[in-house]
């Protein structure tokens, strides 16, 4: 009989994959114009941006929930902002890209992320060019080529904007490895929020002054309260959803629960968007991009596996993470390498993979939460 452990972390995993699938299916629907007709990608993000913004200052402020952490001006100046802004960049064009491409597609596209974050590390210093790694991420592009040659309805525009988006996540990623980590800074999943969200709404603020606000007062702009409030509230479920499974999963759960989420995904998409067409050269080059990424995944595990710390009990890791949840102004200590993540050390940016959905993933704790395990995915 399965014990009680073991059946919330299969819960954890099931409700992680049901929210990703779900925010990422929602926020196509609402800026389809085929389906509610709301083709402002940038106002949505907003709209997450606020909600996520205002429901963390009432955790702090409020209920008091946790405490803020030592934030100074030079952090806040030289780290906060310049990772929201890629942030918020990597949220504007990823939802932009529902406009133009269909969700099977994108999908099939995001998994050029650990090539970005790949080239972004080597290029930032934060990680070094290795010809199997390498090679792995040409197999991976190899992939998605041929899977962009098999769409019918492809997009320039639409791929263009997925792939900035995708290469702006990428960076942001390295800049919070290179720029909080090495500060010193941790920041649990409230916080992350509480200090990236409004940063971010305010960066996206100048590009819908320019590009949505003028549209958005000649057009019929159909406003429903319960809609945008329940994305909202789908999207930031998401956020702490990928927390919860962290806390409960290894490395490889998290990475096979990831590669299953995209192949669902990719299958309800075309039921649920009948217009959305997937060709055999699609599922071909998707396959081999799969197969780079999945042994991508072997490697970056296998290096991790390999300066892991002895285990520690589930009761004594529960302990110790509930401990550091509630001292989440304590500055994390880069000497000490055990970071809460079953033992597991995060050794630079490129082991990075993301769920895009979430509001904000905190991956500026990666330090002892280990956003490091998720398998990608916008917002």
């Amino acid at each position: 009989m399965m014990n009680k452990s073991l059946f919330l972390t299969y819960l954890y995993l099931l409700v992680y994959i049901l929210l990703s699938s779900g925010v990422i299916l929602y926020n196509k629907w609402v800026l389809s114009p085929k389906y509610f007709n709301f083709p402002f990608p940038i106002t949505l993000t907003m709209i997450h941006m606020g909600f996520s913004g205002a429901v963390a200052f009432f955790l702090i402020r409020v209920l008091k929930v946790v405490a803020p952490v030592k934030m100074t001006f030079e952090i806040y100046a030289t780290c906060v902002i310049p990772i929201s802004a890629f942030f918020a960049s990597s949220l504007w064009f990823g939802n932009t890209a529902y406009l133009h491409i269909s969700v099977a597609f994108i999908q099939m596209l995001k998994a050029l992320m650990p090539v970005a974050t790949f080239l972004m590390a080597v290029l930032c210093g934060t990680d070094k060019l290795r010809w199997d790694v390498f090679l792995n991420m040409l197999l991976v592009s190899v992939g998605v080529v041929v899977s962009s040659y098999g769409e019918i309805h492809f997009n320039v525009i639409g791929t263009a904007y997925q792939v900035t988006g995708i290469f702006a996540e990428a960076l942001r990623l390295v800049l919070t490895q290179v720029l909080l980590q090495k500060k010193g800074l941790t920041l649990n999943p409230i916080t992350s929020l509480y200090y990236i969200a409004p940063c971010s709404f305010a960066f996206l603020f100048v590009p819908w002054y320019f590009l949505e606000q003028p549209g958005m007062e000649v057009s019929q702009i159909k406003f429903n309260f319960w809609i945008f409030f329940s994305n909202a509230v789908c999207a930031l479920a998401l956020n702490f959803s990928i927390f919860l499974v962290i806390g409960r999963t290894g490395a490889v759960t998290i990475r096979v629960a990831g590669v299953l989420k995209d192949w669902i995904l990719i299958a309800l998409s075309t039921v649920i968007f009948p217009e959305s067409i997937i060709t055999g050269l699609n599922i071909t080059g998707y396959a081999i991009a799969l197969c780079g990424v999945v042994f991508y995944n072997y490697i970056k595990v296998k290096e991790v596996r390999s300066s892991q710390l002895p285990v520690e009990s589930i009761p004594e890791r529960i302990t110790k993470e509930w401990k550091l949840e509630k001292k989440s102004s304590d500055i994390f200590t880069p000497d000490t390498e055990d970071d809460g993540n079953n033992g597991r050390i995060v050794s630079s940016a490129s082991d990075l993979n993301v769920d895009e959905e979430a509001p904000l993933v905190p991956s500026s704790r990666i330090s002892h939460i280990g956003r490091s395990q998720l398998s990608n995915r916008d917002a």
